[in-house]
């Protein structure tokens, strides 16, 4: 029998708390969690996903979900900029575990130290992976220089390869590679309400080239999802879902917290006493646990490879929608809970509340997570 999974193999607690520690000043300060990142590579971190095989722990997609939960519990940035080179190598073992190893070079570069990072949005563009306004022009030999403006590029100070999407307009096709720094530009411009330590600044493709053994696909939109487009779909979702899932349950903590060490003037009694306080806190425990619920179950099925056909990208959606919904409510209460101290800028919950607003910008948006679901009950506007 196989030994239970333990993350605190993979997150020990003090490795969190130091991360933990160091949350305030990154928000604060509007920079890169350089020691954070340096810390989780030294611990393995970023070859979680990668197989042992190649040096990595040849984690599960849903033990790395518990994973980045745990870690957006100490820091939520940190865990939505590593989230996204963790996003390439779920890819990778996704489709790899489906058969298909054209990401085996990614599994070998997280192995090695590369830091992946995802360069897929675009602004106005809301096709999203299906779309794509970047130049794809192709060169000698299977090789293509991508042309264009990325945005939302987390990882921006430290990447070392980033995979992106572009459209060649003699073929009609769209081109998914990675390209290096050369023949890109990162602007400084991250200054936003919350995730701040992502640095998901703006990257500018000028030219840049991915040579024909980085060239993952090309896909004609008119043939529908392609296995790299449901993997991609599927690993961001998830990842992403995870860490607002994270964020909550920290938010219940701080929240419980609170109550147990405060002492009401009415009646002598600790806050954590109040009934009104009790169901708010009970509330909003039983949200945030169910978030984490519905993430595991969806997990094992992608890690099980269940077929759900069509409704694959309604549940991945949805799940995503749900848990980015559920932990705004939740911190919101949170914060109600805590009291006036946690308006202070400097209150862990009053972090946790700019964070979490982040959640709609990452697609799928809320508008697209409905139409989304609506075209699987309802069919195609118009059809």
């Amino acid at each position: 029998m196989s030994a239970a999974f333990d993350p605190a193999l993979h997150l020990p607690d003090a490795l969190l708390e130091r991360i933990r520690s160091r949350a305030a000043h990154v928000d604060a300060d509007n920079v890169f969690p350089e020691d954070d990142l340096a810390d989780l590579a030294g611990a393995g971190y970023l070859r979680i996903l990668v197989p042992e095989d190649l040096g990595g722990a040849g984690l599960s997609l849903a033990q790395a979900s518990t994973l980045q939960r745990r870690l957006a519990g100490a820091a939520p940035a940190t865990a939505l900029a590593v989230n996204m080179h963790l996003v390439w190598t779920a890819v990778a073992k996704i489709l790899a575990d489906r058969g298909s190893d054209e990401l085996a070079f990614v599994q070998r570069g997280a192995a090695a130290g590369e830091v992946y990072a995802f360069g897929i949005s675009e602004g106005g563009n809301d096709l999203v992976l299906f779309g794509s306004d970047t130049t794809a022009e192709p060169l000698a030999g299977g090789a293509y220089a991508f042309t264009g403006t990325k945005i939302f590029t987390s990882l921006a100070p430290v990447w070392t390869s980033l995979g992106v999407h572009g459209f060649d307009s003699a073929s009609g096709r769209l081109v998914y590679a990675f390209v290096g720094r050369e023949g890109t530009a990162t602007r400084d411009d991250w200054d936003t309400l919350g995730m701040r330590g992502t640095q998901s600044r703006t990257t500018e493709l000028r030219g840049a080239a991915a040579s024909a053994a980085h060239v993952v696909a090309r896909i004609d939109p008119a043939d529908g999802p392609a296995p790299i487009q449901f993997a991609i779909f599927a690993a961001f979702e998830l990842l992403v879902a995870s860490v607002y899932a994270g964020l909550a349950e920290r938010a219940v903590e701080v929240a419980a917290l609170a109550l147990t060490s405060r002492t009401s003037k009415a009646t002598g009694r600790t806050r954590s006493d109040d009934p009104v306080a009790r169901a708010r806190v009970g509330e909003i425990s039983i949200a945030a646990d169910g978030i984490g619920l519905q993430l595991d179950a969806l997990a094992r099925d992608l890690d099980e490879r269940v077929d759900h056909g069509g409704r694959w990208f309604t549940l991945l959606s949805g799940a995503k929608h749900r848990a980015v919904e559920t932990a705004q409510r939740v911190v919101d209460e949170a914060l109600v809970a805590a009291g006036g101290s946690a308006f202070r800028s400097g209150h862990e919950l009053s972090r946790l509340a700019r964070d979490v607003r982040a959640g709609v910008f990452h697609p799928s948006s809320p508008d697209s997570a409905r139409e989304t679901a609506a075209t699987f009950r309802l069919g195609a506007p118009g059809a």
